[in-house]
C-alpha cells in the first residue's frame, strides 16, 4: 500500500482546500434562474455545460472530449408530450376517460409526432422476468401489439435472496418496466402509480413526465413503445373497475408467487401528440493525465450530472425547476475536487477523468452514452465515483457508499472513512433503489467498479431522527419541484466534508497498485466477462 500512503500525505495538503464557500459559489450560479433549470437542449443547459468546462479548464484539466474540446457530443431526439394527448379505457360500451396531468402523463418512445392505438390490454403484475428468482410475469401470455398495465416496484420481501429483500433491485425500476415491455413487443406500457410502490408522490411523476424527454435516436428498424405512461391510483381504480377489479386486489395478486398475467376485458385507446426535435447535447469531459507507466493509461472517474428539468408547468407561480440539490450540489463538488487535483504538485499514477454528464433526468442518457463510447476503456478504469444530490444541513457523522462493498476498492473506502471519522452506513432507504437511479449505474453496467458517494443521515449536532425528517421533507416537498432552490442560509459543511472524502478516496484509487474490480461472482463482473468488455 506504498502508493496509498503517498496519496494520504498529498491529501493532507490539498483536501482542506476544498471548502464550503467555494462549493457555495458554484451551487448558487448553477441553480440560479439565469440557467432556467438547466434543461437539456436549452440555452440554460448549454450555459451550465460551458460554465463547468471553463471551471475545469481553470483547474488545469486538459480537454478530453471530441476533437480536442471539453465536450463529448451526445445526439438526442427531444420528444415533448402535448396536453392535447388523449387516453381512455373502454369495455362493453362503458368509457373511463383520463385527464392529462391529473390522471395520466407519459410519452411516446416511438419518436412520432402522433401515435394512435385502440388495442387489447393485459395486466402483467410488476412486469418482471427474473429467472434467478423463478419469477416471470409474462409467462404464458402474448403481449405483442397490446398495452401492458403494471405496477412499479417488485414483489415485497424481507429475504435478501429474493429480490434483494427490502432493497429495490433493477427489476423494480420504471426504466426496466418499459425496456421489458418493448422487448416483449408490447404496443405500450402503463404504470399504475401509488406512493407506496413508487416511493414518491404523483407530483414527481407529473413534473418529470409532462415535459420534453431527450431520447437516444431509434434505428430505422427499431421497435419501441407508442406510450410509456403513468396513471394515478384513482385512475387505476377506474381502469380496473371496468374489468370488475380493484387496485388493491390487483396489487395483492401481483405480489403473490404464482401470479399469472391476464387479459383484461377492456381496450385502451389513445392519441399521443408530441413535438419532435433534434438535440445536440454534450457530456463535459476533462482529464488530468497520470504520471505512472503504464498506469497513466488507466483512470479514476469523478462524475456528476449537470442537467435538471428546465422550465415546466408552474407550481405556485414558479415555472423554473432550478435543481439546486439535484444536482447543482454534485457539480459544485466535482469542480472543487478538480481544482484540488489540479493543485497537486505530483500527480498520481493514474489519470483522473472528470465527467459532467447530460440527460440523467431522462434515464441516465449521458452516462449510458459515455459507457458505450468511453474515453478510457472500461477495463482500464479503476473506479468511478459519482456525486448526486447533497443536502444543505451541515456535517454528518456517517457516509453512504451503496455498492462499494461489492468491489475490491472497499478497503480504500474504509481508509478514507477512518481519516474523516465517518461511519459507513447502509442506504437508509434501500426500497427506493438509489443504486439504479444515478449515473454510476451506467458505468457499472459495463463492468466499471462504480458507486455514488452520499451523505448519511446522522447530522452532527442534530437530534436523533433529524436526518430522516429532512430527507422526508425534501423528498415529499422539493424533489423535482420548482422549490428545489438555493438559499443563502444553506449550511455547506456536509458538502465540503463529502467532497474531501471523495477526493481522498479517488486519490488513493489513482495510486494503489492493484486495479479495483467487482468482487468475484458479482453481477457486474459477470456481465463484463460475458460481454468481453476490455
Amino acid at each position: 500500500m506504498r502508493y496509498v500512503c503517498l496519496a494520504i500525505l498529498a491529501t493532507s495538503a490539498f483536501s482542506q482546500d476544498i471548502t464550503g464557500p467555494r462549493i457555495r459559489a458554484h451551487v448558487k450560479f448553477l441553480a440560479s434562474d439565469l440557467l432556467e433549470g438547466r434543461g437539456v437542449g436549452t440555452r440554460g443547459g448549454e450555459l451550465a455545460a460551458e460554465y463547468i468546462a471553463s471551471q475545469l479548464a481553470l483547474a488545469g484539466a486538459k480537454p478530453a472530449g471530441d476533437n480536442g474540446t471539453y465536450f463529448q457530443k451526445v445526439s438526442l431526439v427531444g420528444v415533448e408530450p402535448q396536453a392535447t394527448s388523449k387516453l381512455e379505457a373502454t369495455s362493453k360500451g362503458r368509457v373511463a376517460s383520463f385527464k392529462w396531468l391529473d390522471d395520466f402523463v407519459g410519452n411516446t418512445l416511438a419518436q412520432k409526432t402522433l401515435d394512435e392505438f385502440d388495442v387489447e390490454t393485459v395486466f402483467v403484475g410488476h412486469g418482471i422476468t427474473a429467472p434467478e428468482y423463478q419469477w416471470d410475469d409474462y409467462a404464458g401470455v402474448d403481449v405483442r401489439g397490446k398495452i401492458v398495465v403494471l405496477f412499479t416496484n417488485e414483489p415485497p420481501s424481507n429475504d435478501p435472496k429474493f429480490f434483494g429483500g427490502k432493497a429495490l433491485t433493477y427489476y423494480g425500476r420504471w426504466s426496466y418496466k418499459y425496456e421489458q415491455a418493448a422487448r416483449k413487443g408490447a404496443a405500450g406500457c402503463i404504470i399504475i402509480h401509488t406512493d407506496g410502490t413508487a416511493g414518491y408522490g404523483w407530483d414527481v411523476v407529473r413534473n418529470s413526465w409532462s415535459k420534453e424527454d431527450p431520447q437516444v435516436k431509434l434505428a430505422s428498424n427499431q421497435h419501441d413503445l407508442a406510450i410509456a405512461g403513468w396513471i394515478t391510483q384513482s385512475a387505476g381504480a377506474k381502469l380496473f373497475g371496468l374489468a370488475g377489479k380493484t387496485v388493491d386486489e390487483m396489487l395483492n395478486a401481483a405480489n403473490t408467487r404464482g401470479f399469472k398475467a391476464s387479459r383484461l376485458d377492456l381496450r385502451i385507446r389513445g392519441r399521443i401528440h408530441t413535438k419532435i426535435r433534434a438535440i445536440e447535447s454534450a457530456n463535459v469531459a476533462a482529464i488530468f493525465p497520470g504520471t505512472g507507466e503504464p498506469a497513466k493509461n488507466e483512470a479514476v472517474i469523478f462524475s456528476a450530472h449537470w442537467d435538471h428539468l428546465g422550465i415546466g408547468t408552474p407550481v405556485n407561480g414558479d415555472p423554473i425547476f432550478n435543481g439546486a440539490v439535484d444536482n447543482a450540489t454534485g457539480c459544485a463538488m466535482l469542480l472543487e475536487i478538480a481544482r484540488a487535483w489540479g493543485a497537486l504538485q505530483h500527480k498520481p499514477r493514474r489519470s483522473a477523468l472528470f465527467l459532467a454528464v447530460t440527460a440523467e433526468e431522462s434515464g441516465l442518457r449521458g452516462s449510458e452514452y459515455y459507457a458505450t463510447h468511453p474515453l478510457i476503456a472500461p477495463g482500464k478504469t479503476a473506479l468511478a465515483l459519482n456525486f448526486d444530490a447533497f443536502y444543505p444541513f451541515g456535517r454528518t457523522n456517517d457516509v453512504v457508499v451503496d455498492g462499494a462493498e461489492r468491489t475490491t476498492a472497499y478497503p480504500l473506502v474504509e481508509e478514507a472513512a477512518r481519516r474523516y471519522k465517518l461511519t459507513i452506513k447502509p442506504d437508509a432507504h434501500p426500497e427506493q433503489g438509489h443504486f439504479y437511479r444515478s449515473d454510476h449505474f451506467a458505468f457499472a453496467h459495463v463492468g466499471i467498479p462504480a458507486f455514488s458517494i452520499n451523505m448519511g443521515s446522522d447530522f452532527a449536532g442534530k437530534p436523533a431522527g433529524y436526518g430522516e425528517k429532512v430527507f422526508e421533507e425534501y423528498n415529499n416537498n422539493h424533489y423535482h419541484q420548482p422549490s428545489d432552490e438555493y438559499k443563502d442560509s444553506w449550511d455547506m459543511g456536509g458538502m465540503e466534508q463529502m467532497a474531501q472524502f471523495g477526493y481522498t478516496l479517488g486519490l488513493n484509487a489513482a495510486n494503489t497498485e492493484m486495479m479495483p474490480t467487482w468482487k468475484k461472482g458479482d453481477e457486474f463482473l459477470a456481465a463484463r466477462e460475458k460481454s468481453g468488455v476490455k
